[in-house]
This record gives structure tokens, C-alpha cells and sequence, in this order.
């Protein structure tokens, strides 16, 4: 259905062409990134990623049968240490790919790389409390809520509350 490959400057445009709001910037990309989303900033965001020893990989997600990018996710603050990482920038950015079970493929195509490949123990990820639909996805994939982090982000007037959320090796449905 979907693979996993490294996302480049040649995909840029179209990950800022789904950007198109500061709250879904902040609800994508969290603190790291500011409205509008700029090619500079994603310049520094894959900038020391992608390669063998990388802290960060970054995946551009495509659909096998047309071909076409139609989503994005990370696997970022890779411990080798302490076999940890955590998953962030996920969307499913083609709006009609949405509810057809894209993002719990992206979800396992992500842990494979971090179980499989990276031999990690834990995975994390935040989710705003608001994002129910996320928060099922990640739930069937295996991921349990750790902490409800209240008023964690601040956007406009408005607080948010963010989840923090893992799954460990042992507890991974693949």
C-alpha cells in the first residue's frame, strides 16, 4: 500500500503546499517550525539527517500503486544508547488518502525501521489531546499513553494539551 522513502529538497513543495495554517503547522511540526513553512527550515530540518549514523531519518511516504508522495513522518532523537527514538511530523498529506488507514501503515512502516533496523527498545511520540483520530491510530498500533502534559503548547490565545505517548519492542503488534 505505502513505502517509506528519505524525503529530499525535490519535496519540499509539496509538504509546504500542505501546510497551510499556523495551527496545523504547530500541530505537525510542533515548536521547531514557524508559519509559513519555508524551504530554509526544512533545509535545517533534513540538514544532518538520512544517513547510516543519523539521529534523525525523515520519510517522504508514498503510495505503491499511483506513486505519488502523499504523506510524511519522522523517526527522530534516535538513542543508540539507550535504544530509544521518537516519532514525529506525521500526516497524511493528500487529504483523500485520510481514513483509509494510511497513517496506522505509515505507523508500522516507522516502527519496522526503529525495531527491525535500529534494534530500539522504546518509541515515543506527543499527540494534542484534541487529535482523537491520531491517538486511535497510534493506540492499534500498540502505543499507550504515558502523561497528559496539560497546557504544553501555547498558539494564539489557546493552550494545549498534548499526550505523551510509547510503545516498547515487546509490546509491538507487527
Amino acid at each position: 500500500m505505502i513505502e517509506l522513502k528519505y524525503f529530499e529538497r525535490s519535496d519540499f513543495k509539496q509538504l509546504i503546499d500542505w501546510i497551510d495554517s499556523e495551527k496545523f503547522l504547530l500541530q505537525w511540526g510542533g515548536p521547531v517550525f514557524s508559519y509559513p513553512l519555508q524551504e530554509k527550515q526544512l533545509e535545517k530540518y533534513i540538514e544532518n539527517a538520512n544517513d547510516e549514523n543519523a539521529n534523525t531519518f525523515v520519510y517522504k511516504v508514498i503510495d505503491k500503486e499511483t506513486r505519488k508522495v502523499i504523506g510524511h513522518i519522522s523517526l527522530g532523537k534516535i538513542d543508540r544508547v539507550n535504544k530509544s527514538a521518537r516519532i514525529g511530523k506525521v500526516l497524511v498529506g493528500d487529504t483523500s488518502m485520510r481514513g483509509k488507514s494510511v497513517g496506522k501503515k505509515m505507523m508500522e512502516e516507522v516502527l519496522k525501521v526503529a525495531f527491525e533496523q535500529l534494534d530500539l527498545y522504546r518509541v515515543s511520540l506527543g499527540v494534542f489531546d484534541f487529535n482523537a483520530s491520531a491517538i486511535v491510530c497510534y493506540e492499534r498500533v500498540g502505543f499507550a499513553k504515558e502523561r497528559l502534559l496539560k497546557d504544553a503548547r501555547k498558539i494564539g490565545d489557546e493552550y494545549w494539551n498534548l499526550w505523551e505517548m510509547r510503545i516498547l519492542k515487546h509490546e509491538w503488534f507487527n
